[in-house]
């Protein structure tokens, strides 16, 4: 026979999920695709009459055979369809006899016969990932990447007897960025949009409405497949031509160069902004000047004086090296085993002969991808290993890099003895004498563990605020960095250890962290004031002690989140177990792994970071953040220290720059799942908006606010001007939470106000590196000038005195808006009007924070019921703790930082049934 066929039917039901407009369909193709169309056409309730794919290689079956197999659908496995043009009659005779409705073809291989593309009443419709006619013919997705071309697509169209010129059904693009792969294209958009695009093709032609629009000829373009053959680069071209031939052969069939006289393929290429790091010199046969192998990779030059990066190597041999390695790849010699590491070989060598079930003997020559091993099993073969040797560091790269079992073995044995460890962390520092001591301030991204120039080689100046001098120039991120940053975390999650690890392995990880902070507390305070103007004191207890603290309070979480088990009713005479599990927001699943992003503002840098990252980190998530343009030193710093504390590369990624391209990016990316922000009200809204709009990002949001504090004169006087002061003036009131207005009663207002001004009149303004200093300067020029649209005072620098205003009524400007400056705004209210002044306390849009100062229990009860904000302070203020729930009602966002609440925010609850 020419086929084999399922001889198992499952019996459908005649529920309602088979109603009007569902037809009955052929599935012809291939692949991981063509399985994920295939289940999802029958979740839709289409009924797929046979599934026509091709034959086992090397024993395995096509996903698309193994799934339909398991659902009993009847399965054809034709290894072609025609011979010497013609129809083989049995096959069509085998496919006519399904009688299906519709051919749908997700990246069908073969040639289908026309009397097949035909015969069912509405014809066949095919997938195509171009936007055609654009790229007809194969290898579509590289012909896209190697033209250069700023859009990428698909196409889902009506099969005629043309090479893909059928009319449009329906087409869908996106845009490519700059080091975009054809296998980022395809998972990013090219696959999870393509199945969805094909289930809805299928739906409009069941209902009657899918059109057929016909290809225009303008434009329209075919290549072939490429091959090995005519793969090789041309040098002689600018740097973005040879980067786009380069990315668009990776990984098939590979672009190829000569060097020293052999063709070596490269691998990973991406565009290089500002200046290479230093390297050693290397001949590139056809280049207009010589590459340059750095501790990055391997530097390659066009024509136009531009640069770009290649990360890997592969020789003629098989052989795949990282191009950082070039010049001292062949000086490892052979590691002699031990018999106990030679029992752990044997082992391993039972793993690879149970992946390669078609290879009679796994020899020490064996090569595992020649022997037929595709990247499923390369996952495979690391998460075997790994069970095997509990705490060695694998990663599928390993494997890429040792293709041979000898090879394999020496690799293990080397990480095994803690020979092959990664290499140091290399940090460019932009170093400054102040505060009695030399700060080492890391200037660069931080992506996958490693510090570089962004993309685009684009830096910025960040400024002191004391002074308004340079401290440093900083990496300004570009899209195309924060694409790289996502998908480091994609992988660290998913191929690192990370995704897998101890929940108590991960807590001993953040302890650590919390330490090497605690270490650098003074270097951390002193980068932070200089950053943001905070006062060195302050900065050292709060903006970094409080950070501290943190991180060792969700370190302890670590190991306790967990779900719980719920009784609800049994279904007789059967019984139910259902229960929750408590899961980080990535799942370990190929198309499924997400990654969290946090953007944080600028007036606690480094206490933010904590806030957010601690919970995200505990939680088990993998993230990418970004600091506030102006402020980004201490979140540099921080990502040192968290290399320095062992945490895997790709875990934390950090990315200096704008708001308007990385924060507008990270909002927009489809493999973000959840995504926590602090800062303004109006930017909070356009965040809400565009993660909607882009994949429905689950969001916590912390925002702006205007919080009351009302002093009754039943208070304890001192106490409420020293904390009424602190409310308003703390970190010069660029606090989140800070006392917007005062409500003070009428009876004790004037000597309120008197002992306030007699307050401030003591309190020194200046450097905020004096141990002496109550008040710095504020932290940025642009903010300011806003301060002073408020109060219009005249005064050099971004130093700002602080200010009171009286004789506030309800209804002015500076009532209503946040200044987030050292400005007390104070309101009169009637005695004893409780409730009228709780009626003004909670006339605002925002709900972030309030106060109440009173001796009087029930009266402090009543208010603190009332008021309308996250946080009711009583008889304090600003006192919050790292185990108590942060956020706001209202306009002032929603979800918690810190405390147990946190922790939910980046986690998803799935419940479980179980019947028995």
């Amino acid at each position: 026979m020419l086929w084999t066929a399922s001889q198992v039917l499952r019996k459908f039901s005649t529920s309602s999920n088979y109603y009007q407009n569902k037809l009955k369909l052929a599935i012809i193709g291939q692949s991981l695709f063509g399985q994920e169309v295939y289940s999802n056409l029958r979740k839709q309730g289409h009924k797929v009459v046979g599934v026509f794919t091709v034959p086992d290689k090397d024993g395995k079956a096509d996903p698309l055979a193994v799934a339909a197999e398991k659902d009993g659908t009847p399965v054809f496995k034709f290894p072609r369809w025609r011979v010497k043009g013609k129809p083989i009659p049995e096959v069509v005779e085998a496919y006519k006899a399904v009688g299906a409705e519709l051919n749908v073809m997700p990246f069908c291989s073969q040639f289908i016969p026309m009397n097949v593309i035909d015969d069912p009443k509405h014809g066949s419709i095919i997938y195509h990932p171009s936007i055609l006619p654009l790229h007809r013919g194969a290898s579509a997705i590289n012909w896209t990447l190697i033209h250069g071309d700023k859009k990428a697509g698909f196409s889902v169209f009506w099969a005629d007897d043309g090479l893909d010129t059928g009319p449009i059904l329906l087409q869908r693009e996106c845009a490519v960025e700059p080091n975009d792969t054809v296998d980022t294209l395809y998972n990013r958009f090219l696959f999870p949009e393509g199945i969805k695009a094909m289930v809805e093709s299928v739906q409009l032609i069941a209902d009657g409405k899918a059109p057929r629009i016909p290809q225009t000829e303008e434009g329209a373009t075919y290549e072939g497949i490429q091959k090995k053959s005519n793969a090789k680069v041309n040098m002689a071209q600018p740097a973005e031509a040879i980067h786009n031939w380069i990315r668009g052969h990776d990984k098939v069939p590979g672009a190829t160069t000569v060097i020293d006289g052999q063709t070596v393929t490269l691998y990973g290429s991406s565009m290089l902004g500002g200046s290479a790091p230093a390297g050693q010199p290397l001949e590139i046969e056809g280049a207009s000047q010589p590459g340059l192998v750095t501790k990055n990779g391997l530097v390659l030059y066009g024509t136009d004086g531009k640069a770009l990066l290649v990360k890997n190597l592969q020789f003629e041999d098989g052989k795949m090296i990282s191009a950082a390695k070039y010049f001292s790849s062949g000086e490892s010699s052979s590691v002699e085993l031990t018999d106990d590491e030679k029992k752990i070989a044997e082992e391993i060598r039972n793993i690879w002969k149970g992946i390669l079930s078609n290879v009679p003997a796994v020899e020490d020559t064996t090569d595992f991808f020649k022997s037929g091993a595709a990247s499923m099993d390369v996952v495979r073969l690391v998460e075997e290993v790994k069970q095997k040797c509990a705490g060695i560091q694998l990663q599928t790269e390993d494997v890429y890099m040792a293709t041979t079992f000898q090879d394999f073995i020496q690799m293990f044995v080397r990480r095994l003895r803690g020979e092959d460890q990664e290499e140091e962390l290399v940090v460019d520092y932009a170093t400054k004498e102040i505060n009695n001591m030399t700060l080492k301030m890391p200037y660069q991204c931080f992506i996958n563990g490693n510090f570089e120039d962004a993309e685009n080689g684009k830096v910025y100046d960040t400024i002191n605020p004391t002074d308004g001098s340079v401290i440093c120039k900083v990496a300004y991120a570009s899209v195309g960095d924060v694409d790289r940053a996502v998908a480091a975390a994609k992988e660290a999650f998913y191929e690192g250890p990370w995704g897998r690890m101890n929940p108590r392995d991960r807590g001993t990880l953040l302890f650590k962290l919390a330490d090497l902070m605690e270490e650098h507390q003074e270097e951390l305070a002193t980068i932070e004031s200089i950053d943001s103007g905070a006062v060195y004191t302050l900065a050292l207890k709060t903006h970094v002690g409080m950070s501290i603290q943190t991180f060792r309070y969700f370190a302890g979480w670590c190991d306790k989140i967990h779900g719980k088990t719920i009784p609800i009713n049994q279904a007789r005479p059967n019984r139910n177990l259902t229960f929750t599990k408590r899961e980080p927001i990535g799942c370990v699943c190929c198309f499924c792994v997400s990654v969290c992003a946090i953007i944080i503002p600028w007036n606690y840098p480094l206490m933010m970071l904590a806030w957010k990252s601690a919970a995200c980190l505990a939680a088990g998530n993998t993230l990418v953040l970004k600091p506030a343009q102006v402020t980004p030193l201490t979140a540099l710093k921080f990502a040192e220290l968290s290399a320095k504390a062992g945490i895997p590369k790709g875990v934390i990624n950090i990315l200096p720059g704008s708001g308007g391209m990385v924060g507008q990016r990270l909002s927009d990316h489809p493999d973000i799942r959840k995504l926590g922000f602090t800062g303004s009200t109006p930017i909070g809204k356009q965040i809400m908006k565009s993660c909607a709009l882009s994949n429905l990002k689950k969001v916590s949001l912390e925002l702006g606010g205007k919080s009351p504090l009302i002093i009754f004169s039943d208070c304890d006087m001192d106490k409420a001007v020293r904390m009424g002061m602190s409310s308003v003036y703390f970190n010069k009131g660029e606090n989140c939470i800070a006392a917007g207005r005062l409500f003070v009663e009428e009876s004790i207002h004037d000597e309120y106000i008197s002992r306030v001004v007699e307050e401030l009149k003591k309190m020194k303004i200046g450097d905020p590196l004096d141990r002496s200093t109550d008040h710095g300067p504020q932290n940025h020029k642009a903010h300011m000038d806003k301060l002073l649209e408020y109060c219009e005072v005249d005064r050099p620098g971004f130093f700002m005195e602080p200010t009171v205003f009286t004789g506030v009524e309800d209804h002015m400007f500076i009532a209503k808006e946040e200044s987030f400056g050292p400005i007390m705004v104070v309101s009169k209210f009637k005695d004893g009007d409780v409730d009228g002044v709780l009626r003004r306390a909670n006339d605002t849009e925002y709900g972030l924070a309030s106060g109440v100062f009173t001796r009087d229990i029930n009266k402090a009860m009543y208010v603190s019921e009332r008021l309308d904000a996250g946080t009711v302070f009583v008889n304090t203020y600003n006192k919050t703790d790292v185990a108590s729930p942060f956020g706001g009602f209202k306009q002032s966002g929603f979800g918690k930082d810190l405390g147990e609440d946190a922790l939910l925010e980046y986690l998803k609850t799935k419940a479980i049934t179980v019947e028995y």
